[in-house]
């Protein structure tokens, strides 16, 4: 996975009105942690930051004005409740080549079920796993070719990248194949009372 550069200043006001001043700027207020290190505060650029984050688990190559180039990837990302594309605050997780962390990976599918009425029903949305921080797969695709009712793909039967291993119980269900259940028929008027209601 390619770095992604992103300037940062650090951040010295805290409090609601400073984080309303500072999205009033375009920019987002963030933390980054890590390492052992006292955590550092700092405000990003909106729009940069927001792109950067269309990548699942990216990871950035913050350049702090002022200080040292930190690799980071985002680990909590805090969006507004309503208003689509603004981010509120982002926390950071300090990371270096060859280290391992824990991440989730979005999950696709790929194929087509078996002939019938069956659904898809995802047990999990992502699947959690354990990778170096340097290379951090962009998802994982599961084949759904053939599956039927009553089939389950668990973790352990999903093929990972190189370097890559679960973060969860092998026997953990990720995907269930159910049928629908069918709608009750409405209950036939009683006879007479469409034509009372006609009269």
């Amino acid at each position: 996975m390619a770095e992604v550069k992103i300037p940062a200043k650090p951040r010295t006001e805290f409090g609601k009105g400073a984080a309303r001043r500072t999205r009033m700027a375009d920019r987002v207020p963030g933390v980054v942690y890590g390492h052992g290190a006292e955590p550092l505060h700092v405000t990003l650029p909106a729009y940069d930051l927001l792109m950067a984050l269309k990548t699942p688990n990216v990871l950035l190559r913050l350049e702090v004005e002022g200080g040292k180039s930190e690799l980071v990837i985002p680990k909590a990302v805090q969006r507004h409740p309503i208003k689509i594309g603004i981010l509120e605050h982002v926390d950071l997780l300090l990371v270096s080549k060859g280290e391992k962390v824990t991440v989730e990976l979005p999950i696709n599918v790929e194929g087509d079920l078996a002939p019938g009425a069956n659904l898809l029903e995802y047990v999990l949305n992502t699947l959690p796993v354990e990778t170096e921080a340097t290379h951090i797969p962009e998802g994982v695709t599961i084949s759904i070719a053939g599956l039927d009712a009553g089939d389950t793909v668990y973790a352990k039967d999903i093929s990972l990248p190189k370097g890559t291993t679960l973060a969860v119980e092998d026997d953990a269900p990720v995907l269930h194949i159910v049928t629908p259940q069918a709608e009750a028929p409405e209950p036939e008027a009683a006879e007479g009372e469409g034509e009372g209601a006609e009269a």
